[in-house]
């Protein structure tokens, strides 16, 4: 479908560059010949006296010029022209379809995602529909089920549809959080009361693997303009991953800085790190690295979220990992310096 919408794009430039070409060409024929059709009129006229005429042009010296040599610099002012005309075609051809290509590469792009969007969210929810189905006609096979059996078969339902409830929620948040858009609601965000907020709800969670969070907080205080539960959320997101990605008993560092309006936060864990290869693509939507999946559970959709919510707070996060050694994420945002 590229390659066919690239031609017709080439098609109609080339059309449109040719027409232009073609129009000066006959206009620039039709002015530079006007002279001579007036000389070779004239000599037809005079010819019935003399086989040819002498006349002068201004700051020429005077020739001797027949009728059919006037004929001979028409024709070859038009095979000139016919000559530029086809090297324009070929320059303007190659040009046009390389331009085509250019104009027509962010449009590829974008379906390109779309349709491995769509290839990789259907993929994710087939599982969890997979199993519900499973579980429910195994359950139909059975003459007789008790209620603990009944108890089990529904649990296990709720499971996978909390699972598939999470995945909806998650893609309807991406599409909701375009990354050109600034948040619709701005305030006031204290970076210090965030991540406080973020150590309290994953507090528990950290305590079942027996894995410490330690903060270490620039005492000067960073005031954000952006989003309070959505920043909430990007640390949530990045806090959570580590402690899924980390062995138990080990320790996640929270630290920020701040200097020039600018706040610097880094969550570093102790965990199986990430492979060089990999970094590129972890906050695309899906992506999980091999040796990610065998760790923890997950759609591969919440480092999208936190990118697309940095990008949206006009900051940059960066991954920095060694396999084996860690993982440490940065995350710059613009800040308002609380004096």
């Amino acid at each position: 479908m590229f390659n066919s919408a690239r031609l017709k794009l080439t098609a109609w430039y080339i059309l449109i560059l040719m027409s232009v070409s073609i129009l000066f060409s006959a206009a620039f024929y039709q002015v530079s010949t006007r002279e001579i059709q007036q000389l070779i009129n004239r000599i037809e006229y005079d010819e019935q006296a003399s086989d040819a005429i002498i006349f002068r042009r201004p700051h020429l010296p005077p020739h001797i010029l027949t009728l059919e040599e006037l004929y001979k610099v028409k024709s070859r002012l038009w095979i000139r022209l016919m000559i530029t005309n086809i090297f324009i075609l070929l320059v303007a051809g190659g040009a046009s379809y390389f331009l085509a290509g250019k104009t027509l590469q962010p449009i590829k792009e974008m379906l390109d995602e779309h349709n491995q969007f769509i290839t990789d969210a259907s993929h994710e929810l087939r599982t969890p529909i997979a199993t519900l189905r499973a579980e429910m006609e195994a359950s139909l096979l059975e003459r007789k089920i008790t209620d603990a059996q009944a108890r089990r078969l529904i649990t296990s339902n709720l499971e996978e549809l909390s699972a598939l409830q999470e995945l909806s929620n998650k893609l309807l948040q991406l599409a909701q959080s375009p990354t050109t858009e600034k948040p619709s609601i701005l305030e006031e965000v204290s970076i210090n009361e965030t991540l406080g907020k973020v150590h309290k709800k994953l507090a528990t969670l950290a305590n079942e693997k027996k894995i410490q969070i330690e903060q270490n907080l620039d005492p000067k205080d960073a005031i954000i303009l952006g989003n309070s539960s959505e920043l909430t959320e990007l640390f949530v997101i990045l806090v959570d991953n580590a402690i899924k990605y980390s062995p138990a008993k080990t320790t996640i560092q929270i630290n920020s800085r701040v200097a020039d309006s600018k706040v610097l936060v880094s969550v570093r864990d102790q965990g199986y790190g990430i492979d060089a290869v990999d970094l590129p693509n972890i906050f695309k939507r899906f992506y999980r690295a091999d040796k990610s999946r065998s760790h923890a559970t997950g759609y591969g959709l919440g480092l999208a979220i936190a990118n697309s919510i940095v990008d949206r707070h006009q900051g940059i996060i960066e991954a920095k990992s060694s396999p084996g050694k860690g993982t440490t994420f940065l995350i710059h945002l613009p800040a308002i310096t609380r004096l």
